[in-house]
């Protein structure tokens, strides 16, 4: 399956903040939205992603304090992106072997949804599932 697929399915909304936000106001964003991860936005251009990780991060280095410092101070900036005509397997692969949860999508140079690995093993399972039904139909039928 394609990332197009899953965005069509799954929808292309996106929720995002500016990097301006604190970081207080984005832990509110996340748990508001029940996301685990929020698309920092200076205007159109993605500047970062900032998740319950970094949160979790920015406490722990810096306390409580952490929470009236702007988002900008603590967001993941090297945002690594899916594209529409990538296939789960290559999503799987990324999201394993640099430890994310969460890809936005760009389409031409726009950013068009989010992939979470929440989706990625969704779409897994409902593939394993279809194979299961039909070779349980051929070997019925046979």
């Amino acid at each position: 399956m394609l990332v197009a697929e899953i965005l069509k399915d799954k929808g292309g909304e996106v929720f995002s903040i500016s990097p301006q936000i604190t970081l207080s106001e984005a832990c509110a964003e996340l748990d508001g939205r029940r996301v685990g991860a929020l698309i920092v936005c200076d205007g159109d251009k993605v500047v970062g992603v900032i998740s319950e990780r970094d949160v979790v991060k920015a406490v722990a280095a810096d306390g409580t304090s952490s929470l009236d410092r702007p988002v900008s101070d603590y967001m993941t900036r090297n945002v690594i992106f899916a594209e529409p005509g990538e296939t789960v397997a290559i999503l799987m692969e990324r999201m394993t072997d640099r430890r994310i949860r969460h890809l936005p999508v760009l389409k031409d140079s726009r950013l068009s949804g989010v992939i979470s690995i929440g989706d990625v093993v969704k779409c897994q399972i409902a593939e394993a599932t279809r194979e299961a039904d039909s070779l349980r139909t051929y070997i019925a039928a046979g």
